[in-house]
């Protein structure tokens, strides 16, 4: 683990000591997807709610008063009915098989009355964190005193929510800066296996990346190419590296000012002996989908792109590639759809990478984020992968090497 040297053990919750009648605020995150009009949401990807729940259970199980602390989407800190955490209350409520008692508020009236009437090993959860602008201001005295009136709901801190780590905000990391903490079991795994990816990988250590830009994911090859032994480029960021190699593109998603970047890596991936696989097929439309019009898919090579087309998903040649350049891998971390995975038309590359993935001898990480949705959204058993993260930018953050506030904050001395 970056900085300190301590162990996700040592920084468990069992370093807390005897939680019962306490109250212990948990950060999870809960920022699942939802569907609907603003009073009447549905879930429509409980992923993440149950893999927040194991802490949740656990700490009442010891006795402890839980209250859960999370955001959802980006209600630009006032509150926003769109952006509710009730749906996800009454999710949770189901997921624990225990009742889960709602604040309408952050810091309020409604948060301090739900939490004074928490009977040892009761669970309640506050309404959206973000609908404070002390969350996520940027002034650390702005974000102190929500963090202030957060810690005086609870007297111990458990950080759980993997996907926010990568943000210093006041649920994350102020509130850790003011009660005992500790790092809850999905934070801890979460930390193990992105570990297992970064010191001494069992080889072949082969990263699949995808997604829309490769903006996103420059860091993580700019660091992965000093560990990996082959990453695999699909997605939309794909065609800035095949106009990177002077292939025309036609209408397909292309960043111009990061060609030069491509050019770099492909050049030190040949110096390092590092192999880069590109698609040689692409499936292409001449129109993004949407529901006004029927998808027309069809197959070209991926360096003779027609002009008025766009590229949507690998080609199936690829998709077989790929395929085969992952069956001997021993570890594999992936990390975006290599297509507009939700539409039939250009979810097979999708496909067919995630069923790889469940072959893998050794460790097979989903790196969180649309991987993880594509997974679930394609019917994949989750059991079938080594590991499924909840948070897509702090896993690639931690990837990158870079430091993640709401890790090292548990670690300072």
């Amino acid at each position: 683990m970056p900085g300190t040297g301590h162990t996700a053990g040592s920084l468990g919750v069992d370093s807390l000591g005897d939680l019962a009648g306490k109250r212990v605020l948990v950060r999870s995150d809960l920022n699942v997807p939802l569907d609907g009009p603003a009073d009447d949401r549905a879930i429509t990807d409980d992923g993440r709610i149950r893999a927040s729940a194991p802490t949740i259970d656990q700490l009442a199980k010891t006795g402890a008063r839980v209250v859960v602390m999370a955001h959802l989407g980006r209600p630009d800190g006032a509150p926003d009915p769109a952006y509710s955490l009730a749906p996800v209350a009454e999710r949770l409520a189901e997921v624990l098989g225990r009742p889960v008692a709602f604040a309408s508020d952050t810091v309020g009236e409604s948060a301090t009355a739900t939490v004074a009437g928490l009977a040892d090993g009761g669970v309640a959860l506050l309404e959206n964190v973000r609908f404070n602008s002390g969350e996520t201001s940027k002034d650390d005295s702005v974000r102190g005193s929500f963090a202030d009136q957060l810690a005086q709901l609870g007297d111990a801190f458990v950080s759980d929510g993997f996907g926010a780590v990568h943000r210093k905000q006041a649920s994350v990391y102020d509130v850790a800066l003011r009660l005992p903490s500790a790092m809850g079991g999905l934070v801890a795994t979460e930390i193990e296996v992105l570990r297992r990816l970064t010191v001494e990988p069992e080889r072949p250590y082969v990263v699949v990346l995808g997604g829309s830009k490769v903006s996103d994911k420059l860091g993580v090859i700019d660091n992965l190419l000093d560990k990996a032994d082959k990453l695999l480029i699909g997605g939309g960021m794909v065609f800035t590296f095949l106009k990177a190699q002077g292939h025309e593109v036609g209408q397909s998603l292309l960043e111009d000012d990061h060609l030069d970047t491509c050019r770099s890596y492909l050049e030190r991936a040949t110096e390092k002996g590092v192999e880069i696989v590109l698609p040689t097929d692409i499936v292409v439309d001449t129109a993004f989908p949407s529901d006004d019009r029927e998808p027309e898919p069809r197959v070209v090579a991926a360096d003779a792109i027609p002009a008025d087309a766009l590229g949507l998903d690998i080609g199936p040649a690829s998709a077989d590639a790929f395929a085969a350049a992952l069956s001997d891998a021993r570890t594999v971390f992936w990390n975006g759809p290599m297509g507009v995975f939700e539409v039939g038309a250009f979810a097979d590359g999708t496909r067919v990478v995630a069923e790889a993935l469940t072959r893998i001898d050794g460790l097979s990480v989903v790196g969180g984020g649309d991987s993880a949705a594509a997974v679930r959204t394609l019917g994949f058993d989750e059991s079938a992968f080594g590991h499924i993260s909840t948070g897509g930018g702090a896993s690639l953050e931690y990837l990158e090497g870079k430091e993640l506030p709401g890790i090292s904050v548990l670690e300072r001395p």
